[in-house]
């Protein structure tokens, strides 16, 4: 995940500010909303961003990860929108495998107006885009599928990167998005 964050990541902000250079300053979660139309630039590296620093703060060390479980209010919306915990996760393994999700992308939990939602997302796109999905919608818990994010530990074992990263999962943080986007309508803001 180093290499990953230090080298891939860091890409991404180095060519969103130097796509954005000379412009107003507009925070990464507004560049989200209009990203089709700014362009490949700002879709992709804009993109590549924030995805990535939602995905950086949605994780912990799996000693702490261990700790953390839904909040009351996330269980239910889970329980809701896929019947469990347990078949939120089948759902999302299998969202997420290499046939469902073609090439390099994202698998997301998202908040829409009909409850949770799951979606796959090419590239750098994510459903704050207008125009990814048929509605935006704001993600709570995202999944870098792309091989950068686990050749290096698990070369072509997809499913197996997808199902060990639960282990790593802080649903402290995935339940305080989901009370953030819920209250507010909005995506979550990142750092960065």
């Amino acid at each position: 995940m180093k290499i990953h964050h230090d080298k891939h990541h860091a890409t991404y902000v180095a060519n969103i500010n130097k796509a954005t250079e000379g412009k107003d300053e507009v925070d990464i979660l507004e560049l989200q909303l209009n990203a089709l139309e700014a362009g490949p630039a700002v879709r992709n590296n804009g993109g590549g961003h924030y995805n990535h620093a939602f995905f950086w703060d949605e994780m912990a060390p799996p000693d702490e990860a261990k700790k953390t479980k839904p909040s009351a209010d996330l269980e239910a919306a889970i329980t809701e929108s896929f019947g469990s915990l347990d078949e939120m996760k089948s759902a999302f393994e299998a969202r997420a495998a290499p046939g469902a999700l073609f090439g390099s992308g994202w698998v997301w939990i998202c908040a829409s107006s009909d409850g949770l939602k799951l979606v796959g997302t090419p590239n750098q796109d994510n459903p704050l885009m207008k125009g990814v999905t048929d509605e935006v919608m704001f993600p709570i818990l995202g999944l870098d599928v792309w091989e950068h994010a686990y050749y290096l530990k698990y070369q072509n074992r997809r499913p197996e990167y997808v199902s060990n990263w639960w282990n790593v999962v802080n649903w402290d943080k995935v339940s305080e998005n989901y009370a953030y986007v819920t209250e507010k309508k909005a995506g979550v803001p990142v750092r960065g």
